[in-house]
């Protein structure tokens, strides 16, 4: 849970704030122009994954804005050139429209995620939401904040000892019919009930940040901006992200960008029954 405190003095976080702010700002009236039904672009990129005029808008943005503020540090973006990315100890990765798919459907659960890598390590995170108006931000080795930029308003995650779950809440996005995910809630569910809650993108970090989801599982591949800032901010609150393997990620190392599968969980407790759920899925 968050609760209200006073403003953090620390000056990157300070610069990102209002620059994360404006980003929000231009991608929630590109998704309303678009819900209203004005002209609005969408390309297929090499993938066939949808990219669109709003992706871009926020890419540009974002790139001069980072430029400005942290001028010796490269930019990692979904939708920017990162060939030369092996020669950056320091960068930052960004997707400036995670869950295209949801804001071409029209669906509020999207989200912009930025981080900070070092030596392979997220060490600060940032995911906003614009139809919120929120933003978690904060540091690998400290609580994260929550920012609401309509209430101009400071919040910052509380670690506190949870009541005895009646229920493990398990978070899905809304295209999961991998029979794996079923195996995967059949072995949990033999000991606790569950609730399923169906959401999109980097999102979902959000609601494990809020306790509204214990555990993430994710059978198809992903690519290293989409998890690294949700991550990131797990990792600051005692919970993780781990691949099928049960190793946590490591970022801008390997030949591609893409990431096989994951477990995400909110903390230690949910740590072991989702690894022990795992060894009961067919992969």
């Amino acid at each position: 849970m968050f609760i209200t405190t006073q403003a953090p003095q620390d000056q990157q976080i300070l610069k990102l704030v209002p620059i994360m702010a404006q980003a929000s700002q231009i991608l929630l009236e590109e998704y309303q122009n678009y819900c209203a039904g004005s002209e609005f672009n969408i390309d297929e990129k090499d993938d066939h994954s949808p990219v669109t005029q709003a992706d871009l808008r926020v890419n540009q943005f974002l790139l001069q804005a980072l430029a400005e503020i942290t001028p010796d540090i490269p930019v990692l973006s979904e939708e920017s050139d990162y060939s030369k990315r092996h020669e950056w100890r320091t960068c930052w990765m960004l997707d400036p429209l995670d869950g295209t798919k949801e804001f071409i459907h029209e669906r509020d659960e999207f989200t912009i995620n930025l981080s900070l890598i070092q030596n392979h390590q997220t060490i600060f995170s940032v995911i906003a939401v614009p139809t919120e108006q929120v933003m978690y931000i904060g540091y690998l080795t400290e609580l994260p904040y929550k920012y609401s930029f309509s209430q101009k308003t400071w919040e910052r995650y509380n670690k506190f000892k949870d009541a005895e779950a009646d229920a493990i809440q398990i978070g899905l996005s809304h295209s999961s019919k991998n029979p794996k995910y079923q195996q995967y809630i059949d072995f949990i569910e033999q000991e606790i009930p569950i609730i399923r809650r169906e959401a999109g993108s980097a999102y979902k970090f959000c609601m494990m940040l809020e306790g509204e989801i214990d555990i993430y599982p994710r059978f198809h591949p992903t690519s290293e901006w989409d998890t690294s800032s949700g991550q990131g901010l797990l990792e600051s609150i005692g919970g993780g992200l781990v691949s099928l393997n049960a190793v946590p990620f490591t970022y801008n190392q390997r030949d591609t960008v893409l990431n096989d599968g994951f477990i995400a969980f909110r903390d230690k407790d949910n740590q072991k029954i989702a690894l022990d759920a795992l060894s009961n899925v067919t992969l």
